[in-house]
């Protein structure tokens, strides 16, 4: 069956010092503690649904990375895109938004996940719930619908 889901509790304070990193290098200082307090207000509601306790940190990091892209849409304004505070140096993911809005929702995440934070296909493959091969798949397939985009 899998690893057994340990105690919120025990989730909660395992993955909190790295989920609190993440919101802050993504939204900044200001906004990273509403987003830290959403993150597991989400994760405390769907926990009691988790069959298994795998790949929880790619799961908390996925809820985050969620609750950063709706941030980012509230907070965009009609004309240019706003720049993400990248503090870790990684490239900040919302320069891809324009280019992946139309694509499948696991390609879109695997491009996203990949090319945007820089995860590697396992991880991808954990926070999707599937495997690093189906990542690999999903990525490479999202990216040869972008080039066929801008070639018509």
């Amino acid at each position: 069956m899998g690893v057994a889901v340990p105690p919120f509790e025990t989730f909660y304070e395992t993955h909190k010092a790295e989920v609190f990193r993440f919101l802050r290098g993504r939204v900044g200082a200001e906004r990273a503690e509403d987003a830290f307090q959403e993150t597991f207000l989400r994760a405390l509601r769907a926990y009691h649904r988790l069959e298994h306790g795998e790949h929880l940190r790619a799961w908390a990091l996925t809820i985050a990375h969620r609750i950063v892209l709706d941030d980012v849409r509230r907070a965009r304004p009609q004309g240019e895109m706003p720049e993400l505070v990248t503090e870790d140096g990684r490239p900040a993911f919302e320069e891809l938004a324009p280019l992946t809005d139309e694509l499948p929702p696991k390609e879109r995440a695997a491009v996203v996940l990949r090319y945007g934070y820089d995860l590697s296909y396992e991880e991808i493959g954990d926070a999707l719930g599937s495997t690093e091969s189906a990542a690999r798949q999903a990525a490479s397939a999202g990216v040869r619908r972008l080039r066929k985009e801008k070639k018509q």
